[in-house]
């Protein structure tokens, strides 16, 4: 089966609308400058642009690249030169797909357990919380230890999570910057190709689990985390401080 891809509208230098270049008398052969895996060009009924079609995209390929010798060729007009540079910026949008399929399926698939491995390390956090309500006086300290080790779970599992996340984010933004906006190809549409359900993942943009060198940044559902964590000990220290058990405060901060 054939990809494709339409272009609503070209861009000159300018980055204005303006309509594909019409034939002119001297234009030249330029299939021989074709994109190995171009197989033609429907100019649309009106408004410009018009769909490429190309042959399947493995996403191995070379990212494409307007060949040197388009620019060295003095015979051939600058009108098809842009065409040519539309069409392998067209066939770079359909490759840029093709590739963050093979690149994030693997990754997609490996992330469903860990998605899995998150949501019940939370879950299990917030029942030793709210198990709280039903524990009597003399048992606080030991639910409290109970706590921090569902605390410490849920943290690690965040930490995996975020890692995978990341490494997603980061597929998903290289084929933007390939691709543009315009041409997004989204991480959930790859999941459901996959049979995969990814709505509920959390999983954040690229920017946002990149390390910086001025200061220490948390990961987002790391951060979430931790402030959840945060107010689940402030609760338990105002009741410590209500009911004058230094002891227990002493614990908790």
């Amino acid at each position: 089966m054939a990809s494709t891809i339409t272009l609503a509208h070209a861009l000159d230098d300018s980055h204005l609308r303006r309509s594909l270049p019409a034939a002119s008398a001297a234009s030249v052969d330029i299939s021989g400058h074709h994109h190995p895996r171009f197989v033609r060009f429907e100019p649309a009924e009106r408004d410009g642009g018009g769909t490429y079609h190309f042959s399947p995209f493995t996403g191995c390929e070379p990212e494409p690249k307007v060949p040197a010798a388009v620019y060295a060729d003095r015979a051939l007009p600058r009108e098809q030169k842009r065409e040519l540079e539309w069409q392998y910026e067209a066939a770079r949008a359909v490759w840029s797909k093709a590739r963050l399929r093979r690149q994030a399926s693997p990754v997609l698939r490996q992330a469903v357990p860990m998605w899995d491995a998150w949501t019940n390390a939370r879950d299990q956090l917030r029942a030793t919380f709210d198990a709280f309500w039903q524990t009597p006086d003399e048992m606080w300290r030991a639910q409290v230890l109970r706590l921090t080790d569902a605390q410490q779970a849920a943290k690690s599992a965040a930490e995996a999570w975020d890692e995978i996340a990341g490494r997603l984010a980061n597929l998903a933004s290289d084929q933007v910057h390939i691709a543009g906006e315009e041409h997004e190809l989204l991480l959930t549409d790859v999941a459901v190709e996959l049979g995969l359900d990814a709505t509920h993942w959390w999983i954040d943009h690229a920017s946002a689990y990149a390390p910086t060198p001025y200061y220490r940044m948390d990961t987002p559902l790391v951060a979430d985390l931790t402030r959840e964590i945060d107010q689940q000990r402030q609760r338990l220290l105002d009741v410590a401080h209500l009911v004058a058990d230094r002891a227990l405060a002493h614990e908790l901060t």
